[in-house]
């Protein structure tokens, strides 16, 4: 069993920039493909980005793509999410998780996600 505690949450005015963190403990962080999903009030989650097990290919929404960046360090078993140019739509509670899903279309799928976080809440303001 994996346990996932995001941090780095807040509020940020447009175009700022937020770097939010996953650390894990519990089973081998390294064996897991991580991702980052949010989700708005009355909606549901949805995916914002995916990392393999050693961080060589990455996988963003088309909402993020050139403005976030996911990386990941196994040694020191943390995920990261850097968001730039931050817009309103990103205001949401964003969430990491882990699968054991290695490539594909079901990467971007919530139900292949078998560990999850709490949640950090991120606000953009216009």
């Amino acid at each position: 069993q994996v346990q996932l505690v995001e941090s780095g949450g807040g509020s940020v005015q447009a175009g700022g920039s937020l770097r939010l963190s996953c650390a894990a403990s519990g089973s081998p962080f390294s064996r897991y493909t991580m991702g980052w999903f949010r989700q708005t009030p009355g909606k549901e989650r949805t995916f914002v980005a995916a990392i393999s097990t050693n961080g060589g290919s990455t996988y963003y929404a088309d909402s993020v793509k050139g403005r976030f960046t996911i990386s990941r360090d196994n040694a020191r078993i943390t995920m990261h999410l850097q968001m730039n140019s931050l817009k309103p739509e990103d205001t949401a509670v964003y969430y990491c998780a882990a699968t054991r899903v290695a490539t594909g279309s079901l990467l971007y799928t919530e139900s292949s996600y078998i560990y999850w976080g709490q949640g950090t809440q991120v606000t953009v303001s216009s």
